[in-house]
Formats: C-alpha cells, sequence, structure tokens
C-alpha cells in the first residue's frame, strides 16, 4: 500500500550534507517525494510503500552524514499524492524556529586525497571543500543555509562546480562553499606594505619566506594567524618582541600526528581529541628532546599543539616544516583580526608578509583550546569547531541573553531547550573587543531568530559588558552573582539542577557584600544559593595591580600572619622589593586603595611570590600556572590550616596562617619551591574537601559542582576529584564550556530564567 509521510528534522542538519543523503536515501528506496531546507532544520515528504518507508526512517539515523547530529525528527502521515520522483527543493521559512548550525570543520580525507592528486581539476586548490568539511559557521550571515546567505555569494559557480553543486550523486551536492581554480576564491602574497607580490605561486613563496626567518600573516577559517617557523629561536624571539608577548605560550601547529609524538607525551583519549574534526589546540605535556624553540612556551612544561585543518595548512606543509608557530594575529588582548584590509592596517608593524584571501570571514574565531583533566576533556576556551554548538537545557523559560563577564568574555542566548554560548570574545577593554561583542550578539539573534525578554549580567558595576546591559531598554534585567553562574554554568552542562554544594574559586568577582570573593563555597540549586565558607579576607594592595604583581599578596599574606614582625623576615621577595615595603605596608595599615577579597587566585599569585616562583606576571594567570609547573616531588603532604565555625552572621572561614607560617618555615629551611608547590596544593584539595563533608553532613547532599578559573589547574582538579570521590562524593566538572569566565554566561542565562519564569 502506498502512504505519504511529512517529516521535520531538527539539529545540525543544513550544511552537512544532509539533503543529499536524503535524496540518495529516498532514491535507494523507490520513494518520491522532495527534501528542502527551512528555518527549523530539513523538511521531507515521502511517498512509497509503507515498507519502503520504514527502512527509510530506520536509516535516516543510522547513516547520517558524520557532521549532522539529528536531534528530533517528527513524522506524519498525509495523503498520498501520485508523484513519480524525488526532488530538492528551494528553502524556506518557518516563524519563531530555527535550525541547528554546523560548525567550522577540518578538511576531510576525500578532499585531502583530491588536494594532492595531480590528475584532480582541484589539485593544490586551497579552498577545497564538500558537504564534510570546511567553513560553516564562520562565513554564515544568515540562515538558512544557502550560498547567498553566506561570503561566497559573491563567486558565482563555473558550470562544472555548478553540475557537481546540482548532481544529487556527487560529494558536493549542494555544497555552499564550494568552488575551484576556475570559479572560487584565491590566495594573494602581499608586504608589510600592501604591495602584491606577482608572479609567483603564494603557497610556495609563503614556505619560502618562512624558511628565511620571516613572519608571515596566514588568513584562515576564523581569523589571520602570524605564523613563523617553531624550530628557530631568533625567529620566535623577533615575534615575540613585535606583538609584545613578553612570556605567554604560543601555540604550534605540528605537521602530523607522528611529528606530535615526537615533541609531547599523549595518551590515547589525547591522541583521539588532537586527529578529531574539531582540531583543537590541545594542551601536551612537553617531551625533553623537543626540538622546538625555547622561547615557544618559556618555564612551561606543555606545549599548546594543533595539526593542519584547512587546504592551506596542508599545502605549507607538504614536505616542509616540522612545527610552525601559529598565534592568533592581533595586537595584545584585542580580538583575532579577519579582515584583508584590517590585517594590514594593524598588523604591518608586525608581519613581513601577508597570505590573504578573497573569502570573507563574517564571524571571527579563534582556534579552541583542550585539555585533558581528571580523565575527561576540558574545553579552555570554547571557539572555533564548538560554536554555535547547542547546549541542552533542563529548565525552560523566557528567552535571556546573558553577557558574561569582562575577562575571557563569551555571551550566550536562549532558544527553547537548548542555550547558544558565544565564541570567545575577549577581555573588554578596548573598542575592537567591543565591536566584537555586539557583533556576536547581533549575529546570535539572527540565526536563532530569537529576541530576547531578559537581559542577565554580572553583579559588578564595572563591567562592560555590565553597563552594556543596564543601557538596554525593553527587556526584564537581572544581575546573577559572578560565582553563582560559575557553579550553575557547571550544574547547566551536566543536566544537573542540584541541589548541589558548589565550591567557584577563581581571581576576582563581585561579592554580596560588597567585596571582591573568589573562593566560595554555595549549597545552591537554579534558583538560589547560601553562602556556606569562604576563605579569610585578605588585603589587596593597590586593587588591580595585586592581580598583576604577586608579590604584593605575598607580602598582604605576610602582613596579615606575622603583622610588624614581617620585617624580621629574610625572605628573597621582601628583600626584592624592600623599597616598596614601607609603602605597601602603610597602605595596609590605612586600607588605602586596599579592597578586601576571599579570592582563591589571588593566593596562589602570593605562595607563587613566597617561594619565587613569580613576582610579577606578563599575562594572566602565570604565576599559578608556574607554580603548578614547580611541581617534581610528587606527595601527600599538606600544610595546617584552620576553619572557624560559622556564627548567626557569618559564612565558615577558612585561615591559612598556620599555613604561611609553616611555608616560610619551609622557604627559610631551603626546601625547594616543588616540594612547597605540592604540600600547598594537597591543603587547598584538602581545604575542598573537609568543607564538602561539613556542609553535607548540615544539608544531606553529596553532589558537588567545581567551577572557576582555578579549576584550570590539572593537579588540584585531579587531587580535588579523587579525594572527593574517596569520600563518595559524586563529582561534576566542565567539559562543554570552559571553567574560566568564558562559561560564566550560561550559568547567567539559566539563572535568569529561572528568577524571572
Amino acid at each position: 500500500m502506498i502512504k505519504r509521510f511529512h517529516l521535520q528534522i531538527e539539529g545540525i542538519v543544513q550544511g552537512v550534507g544532509f539533503r543529499p543523503f536524503i535524496f540518495s536515501l529516498a532514491r535507494d528506496h523507490n520513494l518520491s517525494g522532495w527534501v528542502l531546507n527551512n528555518s527549523r532544520g530539513v523538511e521531507i515528504e515521502i511517498e512509497g510503500t509503507e515498507s519502503a518507508s520504514k527502512r527509510f526512517l530506520a536509516e535516516l539515523h543510522d547513516k547520517a552524514p558524520p557532521l549532522s547530529r539529528v536531534q528530533t525528527v517528527t513524522v506524519s502521515e498525509i495523503p498520498a499524492k501520485g508523484e513519480t520522483s524525488f526532488s530538492v527543493r528551494e528553502s524556506r521559512e518557518i516563524a519563531d524556529r530555527l535550525p541547528l548550525i554546523s560548525p567550522d570543520t577540518d578538511v576531510c580525507n576525500d578532499c585531502l586525497r583530491e588536494l594532492f592528486d595531480p590528475s584532480d581539476r582541484r589539485y593544490h586548490y586551497p579552498f577545497i571543500n564538500c558537504t564534510n568539511c570546511g567553513p560553516r559557521f564562520t562565513i554564515i550571515k544568515d540562515i538558512p543555509y544557502d550560498r547567498n546567505l553566506t561570503t561566497m555569494g559573491a563567486f558565482v559557480m563555473c558550470p562544472a562546480c555548478e553540475r557537481e553543486f546540482n548532481d544529487p550523486s556527487n560529494r558536493r551536492f549542494h555544497a555552499q562553499p564550494t568552488g575551484c581554480w576556475e570559479c572560487g576564491p584565491r590566495l594573494m602574497l602581499l608586504d608589510s606594505n600592501g604591495n602584491t607580490i606577482s608572479d609567483v605561486d603564494p603557497i610556495q613563496k609563503t614556505i619560502e619566506l618562512l624558511l628565511r626567518g620571516c613572519i608571515v600573516a596566514i588568513k584562515g577559517l576564523g581569523g589571520f594567524h602570524l605564523a613563523v617557523d617553531a624550530t628557530v629561536e631568533q625567529t620566535v624571539v623577533r615575534l615575540r618582541e613585535r606583538k609584545h608577548r613578553e612570556e605567554k605560550p604560543f601555540a604550534i601547529m605540528a605537521r602530523d600526528l607522528q611529528t606530535v609524538r615526537n615533541l609531547c607525551f599523549m595518551t590515547p583519549e589525547e591522541e583521539e581529541i588532537l586527529v578529531s574534526r574539531l582540531k583543537p589546540i590541545l594542551l601536551l605535556k612537553k617531551k625533553s628532546a623537543a626540538m622546538i624553540a625555547e622561547s615557544v612556551a618559556p618555564r612551561n612544561s606543555f606545549f599548546g599543539v594543533m595539526l593542519p585543518y584547512t587546504p592551506i595548512h596542508h599545502l605549507i606543509f607538504e614536505n616542509n616544516f616540522i612545527a610552525l608557530v601559529m598565534t592568533s594575529a592581533n595586537i595584545s588582548e584585542e580580538p583575532i583580526v579577519k579582515d584583508n584590509e584590517e590585517a594590514q592596517e594593524r598588523l604591518c608593524h608586525i608581519a613581513d608578509y601577508f597570505l590573504i584571501h578573497n573569502r570573507d570571514i563574517f564571524v571571527r574565531a579563534d582556534d579552541s583550546i583542550l585539555r585533558t583533566m581528571a580523565g575527561k576533556m576540558s574545553i579552555q576556551r570554547r571557539a572555533r569547531g564548538l560554536v554555535p554548538n547547542a547546549i541542552p537545557l533542563l529548565v525552560t523559560g523566557p528567552e535571556v541573553l546573558a553577557c558574561g563577564g569582562e575577562l575571557k568574555n563569551t555571551v550566550c542566548l536562549t532558544k527553547g531547550t537548548n542555550a547558544f554560548l558565544s565564541q570567545y570574545i575577549g577581555t573588554m577593554d578596548n573598542p575592537e573587543t567591543m565591536r566584537n561583542f555586539h557583533h556576536s550578539i547581533n549575529q546570535l539573534k539572527k540565526i536563532l531568530r530569537t529576541e530576547p525578554e531578559i537581559i542577565a549580567y554580572d553583579l559588578h558595576p564595572d563591567y562592560k559588558s555590565t553597563r552594556y546591559a543596564l543601557q538596554q531598554h525593553g527587556y526584564k534585567l537581572c544581575g546573577v552573582q559572578h560565582h553563582f553562574a560559575h557553579v550553575i554554568s557547571c550544574l547547566a552542562e551536566n543536566s544537573s539542577s542540584g541541589p548541589a554544594i558548589g565550591v567557584a574559586f577563581d581571581g576576582t568577582g563581585w561579592g554580596d557584600d560588597g567585596m571582591v570573593w573568589g573562593s566560595e563555597f554555595f549549597i545552591c540549586d537554579y534558583s538560589q544559593y547560601v553562602r556556606k565558607a569562604h576563605f579569610s579576607y585578605v588585603a589587596l594592595p593597590g586593587s588591580d595591580a595585586a592581580a598583576r604583581e604577586p608579590y604584593r599578596m605575598a607580602i598582604s599574606y605576610l602582613y596579615q600572619t606575622f603583622k610588624d614582625d614581617i620585617m624580621n623576615l629574610r625572605l628573597p621577595v621582601l628583600q626584592q622589593f624592600r623599597d616598596r615595603l614601607g609603602a605597601l605596608l602603610t597602605m595596609i595599615q590605612r586600607s588605602i586603595n586596599t579592597p578586601l577579597t576571599s579570592s582563591c587566585g589571588r593566593l596562589f599569585d602570593a605562595v607563587a611570590a613566597l617561594v619565587d616562583v613569580r613576582y610579577i606576571m606578563t599575562f594572566e594567570g602565570q604565576a599559578p600556572m608556574e607554580l603548578e609547573m614547580a611541581i617534581t616531588d610528587f606527595h601527600d603532604e599538606y600544610y595546617p590550616y584552620q576553619i572557624i565555625p560559622p556564627t548567626g552572621e557569618t559564612s565558615r572561614l577558612i585561615c591559612f596562617e598556620p599555613m604561611i607560617k609553616a611555608i616560610v618555615h619551609d622557604k627559610l629551611h631551603n626546601l625547594p619551591p616543588g616540594v612547597i608547590s605540592c604540600r600547598f596544593h594537597n591543603t587547598i584539595a584538602r581545604v575542598i574537601v573537609d568543607i564538602c563533608e561539613q556542609i553535607r553532613q548540615e544539608e544531606g547532599v553529596d553532589l558537588v559542582a567545581l567551577s572557576g578559573g582555578v579549576f584550570q589547574n590539572l593537579y588540584l582538579l585531579t587531587r580535588a576529584v579523587d579525594l572527593l570521590q574517596q569520600k563518595r562524593f559524586r563529582v561534576l566538572t566542565h567539559v562543554q564550556v570552559p571553567p574560566n569566565d568564558g562559561g560564566i554566561a550560561l550559568g547567567q542565562a539559566v539563572a535568569a530564567r529561572i528568577a524571572c519564569r
């Protein structure tokens, strides 16, 4: 019996070869009908025998294209029409619905084979792609995902490409970014004055320039990279000098997997992440004999490594180079540069040459950064390859725009039962980042076809994201405490609504009492939190300067512990800054520009300075990172600390005067920094377990959510999770979103949706 069915498929089903897959599947089962893209996803009608229709539905799930992700399939029977063929129709829109858009992805193996096949018409074509690979999110101007709504709309297909595009049996059937030497984007090589280098193969000339030690700005999927040979110390140093980036590690792109094996230690799980379609920067432990310039990652035990992911990368690495530095092309703390003219204007004093092309980037996106932590993948920066993947939510309610924080900013927009976290935007302290912030919000609104009812923001009155939110009119406004947002982001991405013991450790966040928080133990769910414990407050001499200069925090903790006896301590940090000691002590004693903080991050800074690991930082998080790197002697020893029970007015206080005294004793007795660092990390892990046990005894809650930038520390996270699990706690950590401030927008969105429901 002939039957006809209407299907609506939602998920990541646009730009991933789904329509050609449906066309072929229908043809295989002798079904007539049609398929099209709409603003919900993919819409299908099939007509044929009932048995053929059932096989079609089964294989729709089992054989879907590798980049697709089917979330829902809605099927309804409709009257038969007697059609005899199956067709791909023009896209159409449905109000208030949305498709999920695929992130950008690396070049697939089929395209790579063609890229290096001299007999193929796309041999060495640097923009080769198909329905299974290439640019997606970064070229989309609007939905539905059709060529004219992407930056490829400027390129008219040649007859050969058009035949492939319209041939359902071809891998490039409706591949929107497709092109070739005849009709597609082209590479150009420019010098630092913007002059075109003519009569050369841009790729071969770029290889020659890199081998000569030049700095080349290379346009990629989501922006420009600055590239140099990673094995030549002199060249890497010159890049640091021009970029004004003293010590922050550079990412490297290695030729292939075997090269990475030679450079780094890797587990099978890490290899799997490295070669995945995401092609992220992965933080990997260095091997001592690594043939990489010391200045790539100075005083660091790890490399940030990625593999080639665009055809341009593969062409450059063909028979060349062990590894290249591939660092985001930007002025310090500004967004990655994405446009050709912008690159020549802003990077002309850094880059010697520019390898550019004429396919515009509509949405800028840095490389995503991942690390394996506590046995799981952990995202440190969420950008290319991960955005705009949806994060499923447990709760429905009004749509929310969450504006994120000041550092590592991302924004988040909800739509139904999904949250959409933007790509990494950056530090909100310059006009370029603010423009990127506005563009990212507008782009999310456009592709999600939604206007929020609520705008959520951080409580800190000086955050630019907060000021933006408070300037918006016609919306409900909802402030969300910084560390509550951290914990809720961890719960939400793990599909848990609590109640939970939330542990939020970071560098800074505006507290309900007007203090600078950063070591918070909450009992909480999506709707509320109670502050159950925190580190005792300590002075921040110089306010923001103390976050850049760890020696200030060392002096603050020493004064809190020893008072005037600090003058009798013969510690290197005090001798190094003896000319500033008097002024800093006066600031602390008189509370001059010296707010109070409970920040865990500032405690890490203090200890890093106490053990002479780092006195002044050249990039955010450097002191805690180097303190962790100092650990060489792994053991279970820890320092004493004091827990002051709660009173009617105050939470539990964790006091570290006993620990500071013990660290000073160890330092004066010449214990190595690695031993002291290990004891310190063990102490913080034990504090977490002790406080969680006390809260569990009071509240009967055994679920713990760990969040905040401090939990990017591999040793601390692993130690804390192990100890908590030994005490039979259920522990949630971050996997889909960063534990740092790059994830708080998700928590803000969920908390605001509940608060205003």
